[in-house]
């Protein structure tokens, strides 16, 4: 009987291999993928917000919110998407020589462009289908409040929160690489989603759906008014304070969480095991 899971070597092959197909796709068929992934993650992200805004003990939410956000990675592994923080993982291939550095990099530029337009497109639905209004306003106000942190955190400490956040995901991911069966993955994208989400690190994805979101609650004067946020912070909340205050780091962050795990257990599993014999990597080598 076939074992249910890859090995940690396993798993590096497997996710070289997962590399060198991503990045050989045509670029609209990358973007569609990408638009995909945004949906997905603002979905779970706007179920997460739902089920947590009404929520008053700080960490029941989060814990609520934690169990409820995994649905939109699940979505990604199950249906097929492409997402950033994921392709991230994409660094092993080009560690290995199967992909060149200009493909990966190509690849997370035209992932970020679908991420956006996906995620701002559900929180442009939420706001103007009347979502915001639940709860008398409340998840207006929450909404609103969740957006106004994030775009007024200092450069370094939405940095940090990001590099944080794609070490848990991409643990995540290497965990879901592992499994074979749909079972498996599931509880894997799930755990490693909760503990994300508790630990409140930065996620870019999730943030073009919280950011956008807030940006189109702003324009009410009553989530406003019940949010209590100070105006100078409010000011901070425009397109331009998401790109300099938050998605610029963020991402950059992100880049890198990304890059440890794969990076690591690379050097792990292939490099520090690479002997210098003359045959070396036959049958793995494509054109670059």
């Amino acid at each position: 009987m076939a074992k249910g899971y890859l090995t940690p070597a396993e798993i590096t092959d497997y996710t070289i291999g997962v590399a060198v197909q991503k990045t050989q796709r045509r670029s609209m068929e990358v973007l569609l993928m990408a638009v995909m992934a945004g949906m997905y993650i603002a979905m779970g992200a706007l179920a997460a917000s739902t089920a947590s805004h009404a929520v008053s003990n700080s960490g029941l939410a989060k814990l609520v919110a934690g169990v409820v956000f995994p649905i939109g990675l699940m979505f990604v592994i199950l249906n097929g998407a492409d997402l950033f923080t994921g392709n991230c993982l994409i660094v092993v291939g080009v560690m290995d020589k199967q992909v060149r550095l200009v493909e990966f990099i190509k690849n997370l530029g035209i992932v970020l462009t679908g991420n956006f337009i996906g995620a701002t497109a559900l929180a442009w639905m939420q706001a103007n289908g009347g979502m915001l209004g639940m709860s008398g306003g409340q998840f207006g106000a929450y909404t609103l409040a969740t957006a106004v942190a994030k775009t007024n955190m200092g450069f370094s400490q939405a940095f940090i929160l990001a590099i944080m956040c794609n070490i848990f995901v991409c643990a995540g991911v290497w965990m879901i690489y592992s499994a074979t069966d749909v079972p498996g993955k599931l509880l894997a994208s799930f755990f490693s989603i909760v503990a994300f989400v508790i630990s409140g690190s930065e996620h870019i994805v999730a943030n073009m759906y919280y950011i956008p979101a807030g940006i189109f609650a702003k324009g009410n004067g009553l989530y406003v008014e019940l949010a209590g946020i100070n105006p100078a912070d409010l000011a901070n909340l425009t397109w331009r304070g998401f790109l300099i205050n938050n998605a610029i780091p963020v991402t950059l962050g992100n880049i890198i969480g990304g890059v440890i795990i794969g990076a690591m257990y690379y050097t792990i599993y292939k490099g520090l095991h690479r002997t210098p014999t003359a045959g070396q990597g036959v049958g793995r080598t494509r054109s670059l």
